[in-house]
């Protein structure tokens, strides 16, 4: 697999709707996971989208989710780009240059869904997010 980059976007708790919307636009695959479905069954937000994928025939890949309890979902600020894929020693690469002189957010180590994951905002106020696919 080759490594994707792509927009991430976080919602207020209308992820499922705006997904499903997003499909009706480009047509394409929609997956949903739910937090209840990724450890957090029984919690208000067991519904709510942890992570949801739309790819469309023409290509294009959007990825979201609804804000997770404790962080703050601040309209214009809601959108990260997304790299992923399986080259982990190319995508731990652009982590450390990207996180060098950032703030990180979420440190790049293996997350409960199985993958190396991390999050943070670049030097120019971009926020990243970097997961390498564990076979």
């Amino acid at each position: 697999m080759a490594s994707r980059l792509n927009p991430y976007i976080s919602f207020a708790g209308d992820a499922r709707q705006a997904m499903e919307f997003y499909k009706s636009v480009f047509g394409g695959e929609l997956t949903l996971n739910t937090f209840g479905e990724s450890g957090m069954a029984g919690s208000p937000v067991e519904n709510q989208i942890m992570h949801s994928q739309l790819d469309s025939p023409s290509g294009y890949t959007i990825m979201a989710s609804d804000t997770p309890p404790g962080m703050e979902h601040k309209p214009g600020t809601n959108v990260s780009v997304s790299l992923s894929g399986d080259d982990g020693e190319e995508l731990r690469g652009y982590w450390e240059k990207l996180s060098a002189e950032g703030t990180v957010s979420v440190p790049f180590e293996k997350q409960m869904w199985g993958d190396e994951f991390g999050a943070c905002t670049d030097k120019f106020g971009i926020s990243w997010m970097v997961n390498v696919i564990q076979s």
